[in-house]
């Protein structure tokens, strides 16, 4: 089963996040699917709007660590450079991140309405889209740098834009957990809703007031805005690819995954 349910209500296309057992964390289903998926969709002329929200009780939990993990072409143990190994890494990096850039890169507005967790590549995802709201029980963090890794596909390089360079360094630098309240202070998200069913709606209502507007001048007004900054997402989403590619594999990040895996407090050696 896919990772996105997509269906349709009008111009307007839902995208469903949904892998709930596992609070729609993001396994290699969604890295390897998605961009396909939604570049599909980005070329059907009917959709004017799209909503992004989660299935169950959250957005999304982030990265599917077990999962992910398991697959990476990295040895946890150390061991000589491998230069094949650290060339598949980074095109592994590049494909991820062109999962979560289809989204910016659909010809059409894209809303994210956000409930529950969105953490880690759940933030890269909504940096990633027009517009964000949250739902007041929503909690959203940059995990990556508690798990000793550098966020590498899109946070860093679109949060800053949107919530100014001191929130977002503040945010990646601490790793910690944030409310919906801080969120919309900073300008993450655009207005907060009492719960979901209020955020579904208030989001639905949204993208059916976008599509309602021609749609060409809609489509244009969204490219203009891109390309202002989209070269240098580009060069600096390559960068942070290499960079992980050379750096990625430390001792701390097997301290890391591991406390995540067993729950307990890591610490760290700056290895």
């Amino acid at each position: 089963m896919s990772f996105l349910n997509i269906t349709r209500t009008g111009h307007v296309a839902h995208v469903l996040l949904d892998n709930p057992k596992k609070l729609n964390a993001m396994g290699m289903a969604f890295w390897s699917e998605t961009a396909e998926t939604i570049q599909t969709l980005g070329e059907d002329a009917e959709v004017r709007a799209v909503v992004v929200r989660g299935a169950g009780r959250a957005f999304s939990a982030g990265l599917d660590i077990p999962d992910v993990m398991s697959k990476l072409p990295i040895d946890p143990a150390g061991g000589p450079p491998d230069g094949s190994r650290q060339a598949a890494l980074h095109r592994l990096i590049r494909q991820m991140q062109g999962a979560v850039t289809a989204f910016e890169r659909l010809p059409v507005p894209v809303i994210a309405a956000v409930h529950g967790y969105c953490l880690g590549a759940g933030v890269d995802l909504i940096t990633a889209c027009d517009i964000r709201l949250a739902s007041a029980d929503a909690v959203f963090g940059v995990r990556e740098t508690k798990l000793a890794m550098v966020a590498d596909v899109g946070t860093l390089q679109r949060l800053p834009r949107i919530v100014g360079p001191g929130h977002a360094r503040e945010l990646t630098y601490t790793g910690r957990d944030f409310d919906a309240a801080y969120a919309e202070t900073i300008g993450l998200v655009n207005r907060v809703l009492p719960d979901a069913d209020a955020l579904f709606a208030d989001a639905d209502a949204l993208a059916q007031e976008i599509a309602a507007n021609p749609p060409l001048a809609v489509r244009g007004s969204k490219h203009v805005m891109n390309e202002a900054q989209r070269h240098a997402i580009e060069r600096e989403l390559e960068y942070v690819a290499t960079y992980n590619a050379a750096h990625l594999v430390t001792q701390d990040l097997g301290v890391a995954i591991t406390a995540a895996m067993t729950k307990q407090t890591p610490e760290f050696s700056g290895r």
